[in-house]
Parts: C-alpha cells; sequence; structure tokens
C-alpha cells in the first residue's frame, strides 16, 4: 500500500538511481567475461530501468511489480527507449503462479525488493524464487541495511545468506556505492546448489 500511494503522489525517490554497478559488472564482465544474455526476471522492477538496461543488452527480459503504475511507467521508457521487456503484474510471493511471469530464469536481480519484506513474505519470497530460477541461475539482490533509510526495513548480507541456505551457495557479497543517497547498501550474488 506505501509504494502505491507513493508512485500516485510523484514521490518514488528510488526511481532514476543509477543502475547497480554489481548489474554492469556482472553483464557486461568488467574485467572478466560478459554474463552470455539469456532470460532475466527483474523482481520489484519499478518503472523499468533495470528491465530495459538487460533488454538493451540483448536479455530476454520479464519485469514484475506490484504496483499498476510502476508498470505503466516502465512500458512507457521501455517504448522510448525502444527495449522489449516484458512487464507483469505480480505478487513477488507468488511468482511461480502469477500468470505471464514464467520459469528457467537464468538471471534473476533484486534491486530493493527483499529488503522491504516482512518475515513471512520473505520466506515466501525464497521459495517463489527458487521456483522460477533455472538449476545455473544467478540470483542477484541489492539491499539497504536495516536502518538506513525511514519506511525501508533492511536486510544484512547474513539474514539473505540464511534465508537462501540450503538450497541456493553464496558466491560473493561486496557494497553497493550507488545506494549511497539513500544509506548503507550491499549485494549479494547467488546461485543454486546443484
Amino acid at each position: 500500500m506505501l509504494f502505491r500511494a507513493m508512485y500516485r503522489v510523484g514521490f518514488a525517490p528510488w526511481d532514476g538511481h543509477p543502475l547497480a554497478k554489481s548489474l554492469h559488472d556482472l553483464v557486461e564482465g568488467n574485467g572478466s567475461p560478459a554474463l552470455p544474455a539469456a532470460t532475466a526476471l527483474d523482481i520489484g522492477c519499478g518503472t523499468g530501468d533495470a528491465s530495459i538496461y538487460l533488454a538493451q543488452q540483448g536479455w530476454q527480459v520479464t519485469g514484475v511489480d506490484f504496483v499498476p503504475r510502476a508498470l505503466g511507467k516502465a512500458r512507457a521508457k521501455a517504448q522510448a527507449r525502444q527495449a522489449s521487456v516484458n512487464f507483469v503484474q505480480a505478487d513477488v510471493t507468488h511468482l511461480s503462479s502469477a500468470r505471464g511471469v514464467g520459469t528457467g530464469f537464468t538471471l534473476i536481480v533484486d534491486n530493493g525488493c527483499l529488503h522491504n519484506l516482512t518475515d513471512k513474505d520473505r520466506d515466501a519470497y525464497v521459495r517463489e524464487v527458487t521456483a522460477v530460477a533455472a538449476p545455473d541461475a544467478l540470483l542477484l539482490i541489492g539491499g539497504l541495511d536495516p536502518g538506513e533509510q525511514f519506511g525501508v526495513r533492511g536486510i544484512t548480507r547474513a539474514e539473505i545468506e540464511r534465508r537462501f541456505t540450503p538450497a541456493w551457495t553464496l558466491l560473493s557479497a561486496g557494497d553497493a556505492p550507488e545506494m549511497a543517497r539513500f544509506g548503507k547498501g550491499h549485494y549479494s550474488l547467488l546461485q543454486p546448489r546443484q
């Protein structure tokens, strides 16, 4: 409800922030091989910046958000930038049963969705992300530490690792300097256990 109200009044301070360096580095390589384009899911896509970036890099992208107004802005941005993205209104705690989302995603990106959820919803999020991921998927989660931003619950890297274990393995983690205007942020990169 909070995000719907904020989009309704036109107050979305997270919109238009720089894309995560961790996403750029993963997709484009930045000193290591670039990630081959395949299927990507952008969870809590908001107005679509990460989804559009991925589409422009050759990915087949589905962007998911539960706020219709955010998705309307995302569709308009994608059209203006000639990027093909499947934007779907869905609840992240019911991804596997949401119409139009699909499964088998090789890259799943979350730039600030999980850190807003309740404990119960976080459990459902892990279950649903696992259900829609390809066996060799990469999951990149960005979030703020608890107490860093008013109205954002926050999440620690340790909690992300704990919640995703034993089904996922933490590959890397680090700071997210692009979130500095909101507080201390971080990213975690995970992969399903084989």
